[in-house]
């Protein structure tokens, strides 16, 4: 009996005695790329190998002298997660709604048309995968789960909104669909796609290309190659990076702002799975899976006639929207020690101590290009400076970016500590008072306090319970 492996593409099932039909089928659906295919001869077999083994669906063969009603009943009833798509050579109506009526998804009548075969079995298995999603999904909203976390490792966070973003990332990223991400500037968009990449345990390599620039004829020849003498300066064959990343995932950035005609070869490969290298007449066939990015309103250019609304729709079916960083302050503590860290380390110095006037202007500041801005910044900042703290001569132009805070906002620790007391204070009485001066000058933002002071944010927390704060001044 065959074995089949975990692997990232579905699991098809063809259960018949006609082995030359669906040695033609298998050979169909394996250049597809659309799924792995196991051929059963002996129906006998289908049951057991069922239990020992994933499938998504099953081709089976009613031939008219081989009643196989009771094995299609069998397996609906005791395999509901697994399609069934039965082929005949009989027209017979009665038996056509017997097999409906008993859980068959598609009755097909031979001869078959390839394309309409291979459309009902992307229908079925869409289906399939709808379904697992719906129930993963239920799972991780009910468990709080997140089974890949190191694929998210490059993502520094501490944002329950980010960390929601990642449970649906790893639910989408074994899709069949191709799967679009979308955000501003530098906010992580293709640390995603890496993500994406590593969960769905592709087998090739992961292809970046920002396609924002190219025209057609480039965008054709980067992405899908040529012939030797498709055109002047064509000397040799090329490959184009679809091929390069066979069996692995294409990430094509900036895709709102490809012109029309690249449009449509790129509706074409999403949904036929087939390109034409620059100056072959035959068609290949991709098994690459694509990831999109983009920092533009996809639905306003729409408006603007600069793209096409079927493709939009192609593209929409899996849309992971990333958060700017003005819309997830918790993150900037951790994610500026994270960079002072790499900084540091990058141009060989120590990692230098920051001033709270640098933190302060940090989490006020609005970061127009998002992460990549603020890693920017400090890596400068690092760079520029010489000893003792991090101060905002270091950052030069984040005090006139960030927005102007009232005259009181801001209040450093008194230095005579002894005097607010009329005593020496207590360790404790020292700790509550450190608190409340870092959140008046995080303005309340617990996560910027708990990085001043170097302790967690339920630490903070758990302190303000208990703190008597007419004793802190």
């Amino acid at each position: 009996m065959p074995n089949v492996s975990s692997d990232e593409l579905a699991t098809v099932l063809l259960v018949g005695d006609d082995a030359h039909t669906f040695e033609r089928t298998q050979t169909l659906i394996s250049d597809a790329g659309i799924a792995q295919v196991i051929v059963l001869t002996d129906s006998r077999a289908t049951l057991p190998f069922l239990k020992q083994n994933t499938v998504s669906l099953i081709v089976l063969d009613m031939t008219a002298d081989v009643d196989r009603t009771e094995l299609l009943a069998r397996i609906c009833r005791e395999h509901p997660d697994v399609q069934v798509i039965v082929e005949t050579a009989s027209c017979d109506v009665e038996i056509a709604v017997n097999c409906m009526k008993t859980g068959a998804v598609d009755y097909m009548v031979r001869p078959i048309e390839p394309s309409r075969l291979l459309a009902a079995i992307e229908n079925a298995l869409n289906f399939n995968y709808t379904q697992q999603e719906v129930s993963s999904l239920k799972e991780y909203l009910i468990n709080d789960r997140l089974v890949h976390s190191e694929a998210f490792a490059a993502i520094k966070t501490t944002s329950r909104k980010m960390r929601s973003i990642f449970q649906y990332t790893e639910i989408v990223a074994r899709s069949p669909h191709a799967i679009l991400i979308t955000g501003e500037t530098g906010v992580g968009k293709e640390l995603f796609a890496r993500a994406i990449h590593r969960i769905s345990n592709v087998r090739g390599q992961f292809v970046s290309i920002n396609v924002a620039g190219l025209d057609d004829a480039m965008f054709s020849d980067t992405l899908f190659g040529h012939k030797k003498g498709a055109f002047t300066g064509a000397d040799q064959y090329r490959d184009g990076l679809i091929s390069k990343a066979a069996m692995g995932t294409l990430f094509l950035d900036e895709i709102g702002d490809l012109n029309e005609l690249s449009q449509v070869k790129l509706l074409r490969l999403l949904q036929e799975r087939e390109y034409y290298p620059v100056g072959v007449d035959l068609v290949k066939t991709s098994s690459a899976r694509i990831v999109m990015a983009t920092n533009v309103d996809l639905q306003e250019r729409i408006r603007e006639g600069r793209f096409r609304r079927d493709l939009y729709y192609r593209l929409c079916t899996h849309q992971i929207h990333i958060p700017a960083l003005r819309n997830r302050r918790e993150d900037i503590p951790l994610l500026f020690e994270s960079f002072v860290k790499e900084a540091a380390l990058y141009f060989g110095r120590d990692i230098p101590a920051s001033s709270p006037e640098v933190l302060k202007a940090l989490a006020a500041y609005d970061y127009p290009g998002n992460v990549r801005e603020l890693q920017a910044r400090v890596s400068d900042a690092v760079a520029r400076h010489g000893d003792g703290l991090l101060t905002l001569d270091d950052f030069p132009g984040l005090c006139a970016a960030a927005p102007p805070q009232s005259p009181d906002s801001f209040t450093m620790p008194s230095a005579g500590i002894y005097s607010l007391y009329g005593r020496l204070p207590t360790f404790r009485e020292i700790e509550d008072y450190l608190i409340v001066e870092a959140l008046k000058i995080s303005e309340g933002n617990y996560a910027v306090a708990a990085s001043i002071l170097g302790v967690t944010r339920q630490t903070i927390s758990k302190r303000l319970k208990s703190i008597d704060f007419a004793s802190c001044g």
